[in-house]
């Protein structure tokens, strides 16, 4: 689903939310999307060096300058990340500030038509909260004050052509668990393990005392640890490629 599309957003896939009516006041909500760097930012870095994964560090600032001056990049050549972004015509400038373990953390000065997409973002109020590139595709997350002001940043961008497309909305003040794909279940036994110090080194408790205290199997319990490290894994570590498009009808 391109944003901006003419259908109205309802409902993404799991987000469980929804907003119909046209006089309803709703909360903020944020949005996942996703872009092609040739219409984002650093094509030419991502086609030098195809396995560089970039995460922007933003700051809160006012100066457009300091938006997002910072950049983490994983790479096995991180020489070339270096000559490649210093080449980038996405960046006027950049500054290596570290290069260890196959990690480079630069400072860059974004170009001016670059600057200008970004203060787009902002003027249209959205906040930009996460911003990770893999394999040529930046992973966007933004939060809006309300439903309404998400699809006046829709109608502004699909007007000027930009692909972002939307892969997930959900409430802003969503419970961390739903953020996460943590059921209940999963965080029960999660935050239990912590508590009894199933984590700890040396443990403090073993899988049999997390069952009594659950009241579930020892068997249950494996599993649900298993499931809820590989979803906050997932959701907090790693940059992965979206599975496909939700199906919003």
């Amino acid at each position: 689903m391109e944003v901006g599309g003419p259908e109205r957003v309802v409902a993404v896939a799991g987000a469980g939310f929804q907003c119909l009516e046209p006089n309803e006041t709703c909360m903020s909500v944020v949005a996942e999307f996703t872009i092609p760097a040739d219409a984002f930012a650093l094509e030419h870095t991502f086609d030098t060096v195809p396995d560089a994964t970039v995460e922007i560090e933003r700051l809160a600032t006012h100066s457009r300058e300091w938006v997002m001056p910072f950049l983490w990049v994983r790479s096995d050549d991180l020489e070339a990340v270096k000559h490649a972004l210093e080449a980038d015509p996405d960046i006027e400038g950049v500054r290596t500030l570290n290069l260890a373990d196959g990690i480079g953390y630069f400072n860059v000065h974004w170009s001016e038509e670059l600057q200008r997409l970004i203060d787009e973002v902002v003027d249209q109020h959205g906040i930009v909260q996460e911003a990770e590139a893999k394999d040529g595709r930046w992973y966007l997350k933004l939060k809006f004050v309300d439903e309404s002001v998400l699809e006046e940043f829709q109608a502004h961008f699909r007007d000027r052509g930009h692909a972002f497309e939307l892969q997930r909305l959900y409430r802003g003040i969503e419970p961390k668990e739903r953020r996460y794909d943590l059921t209940p279940e999963q965080r029960e036994v999660l935050t239990t393990a912590q508590e009894m110090g199933y984590f700890d080194v040396p443990r403090e408790t073993q899988i049999e005392e997390l069952a009594a205290e659950l009241d579930i199997s020892t068997n249950s319990v494996s599993q649900r640890l298993r499931r809820a490290t590989d979803n906050l894994v997932r959701n907090t570590l790693t940059v992965s490629t979206p599975k496909g498009l939700p199906d919003a009808n």
